[in-house]
């Protein structure tokens, strides 16, 4: 039996000296302790960790790490934690040839990023030349069930920067041959905002039989109470090839695949407060398309097309890749990534 993978707890670590290196590495052996991993495993992370960040140090211009504990499991008891290492540094001409064991670039021992290929369960990587680099790695700690074959889903939801709590939050239920995606941005930022978030969240998984409009108009309802929010939901139906999408506010989405893009509708309003309107529309679903869906803490207009190789990547990485490339900096920011598959193929950045 499949169980999904839940995020959980993602934090930003900028990395722009060899002190930030051991901050970063601290704080990935303390959550994965927290999450289960044994002794070995919690090495293993370290080392993952400390060699993602060494890189930031030695080849990149404002570099991040991004941490986040992932679950699993019947009950969510398999623990796992999730790296991204964002920089806009030089970016690599071939990453082949900078995966392999003993070259470098600055005349080190170059080993970091095949170590953290094999060490991780599952490894991505994108860069571009004078654009940067993303790389993924996830470690678990013990191994996972099966995974389905329909869709990979990730994604990259931060505070406003100075803020200790985002008022965005995102949500995924899984059925056999579907799954919705929520986006909820809880106006404004801080605690007021994430309260009104946690609340569509909650009611999203109480309610995640109904169609997207009718969550979106329970929602509505259970945010009265709150100082409202911006709230989207997506149904992905594979065996259909379409996708039903309804939203209030500032929550943008679009599906993008060989075919083209396309801009799904979201209505004015606040849900809890004002909304003009609660409408569904379907759209069509290609094979290995894309569903981007963004708070408005990024910009108005995303472009993954224009970075080469991206939309085959982890959605992690792509979500990511965009986090880094349009987030505005001054407000709570989300960018969630659902990757359709094709039955058979192994995920992206799946090592093992």
């Amino acid at each position: 039996m499949y169980y999904p993978v839940e995020v959980r707890y993602m934090s930003s670590l900028p990395v722009t000296d060899i002190s930030r290196v051991a901050e970063a590495r601290r704080a990935a052996t303390e959550l994965a302790g927290r999450l289960g991993f044994s002794e070995a495993g919690v090495g293993n992370v370290a080392l993952v960790v400390t060699e993602a960040a060494t890189n930031l140090v030695k080849h990149a211009t404002a570099g991040e790490i991004l941490l986040y504990a992932l679950r699993s499991g019947q009950s969510g008891q398999i623990g796992g934690i999730g790296m991204l290492a964002l920089d806009r540094g030089p970016g690599m001409t071939n990453v082949a040839k900078c995966l392999r064991d003993g070259y470098s670039t600055i005349g080190g021992p170059g080993t970091g990023l095949g170590a953290i290929r094999r060490l991780a369960t599952s490894f991505d990587i994108h860069s571009a030349p004078g654009a940067g680099t993303v790389l993924l790695a996830r470690l678990w700690s013990e191994p996972l069930p099966a995974r389905p074959t329909f869709l990979e889903v990730g994604g990259v939801s931060l505070a406003k920067p100075g803020e200790e709590v985002s008022g965005d939050e995102w949500a995924i239920a899984w059925f056999p041959e579907r799954a919705l995606i929520l986006v909820a941005d809880g106006l404004g930022h801080g605690p007021g905002a994430a309260e009104a978030a946690r609340e569509a969240v909650h009611t999203f998984h109480e309610h995640a039989a109904l169609t997207p409009a009718a969550i979106v108009e329970t929602i509505h309802g259970a945010l009265r109470s709150t100082r409202g929010a911006a709230v989207a939901v997506a149904e992905i139906i594979p065996p259909q090839k379409t996708v039903r999408f309804a939203g209030v506010g500032n929550i943008s989405g679009v599906v993008h695949s060989t075919e083209g893009s396309r801009n799904m509708v979201s209505y004015n309003g606040t849900a809890g407060h004002t909304v003009s309107k609660i409408k569904e529309f379907t759209y069509p679903w290609p094979t290995n398309a894309l569903l981007i869906l963004y708070s408005d803490g990024l910009a108005t207009r995303l472009h993954p097309e224009h970075y080469p190789g991206l939309i085959k990547r982890h959605p992690d990485l792509i979500a990511a890749t965009l986090y880094r490339d349009y987030a505005r900096g001054r407000d709570d920011a989300t960018v969630v990534v659902a990757q359709g598959m094709v039955a058979g193929e192994p995920g992206p950045g799946e090592t093992g």
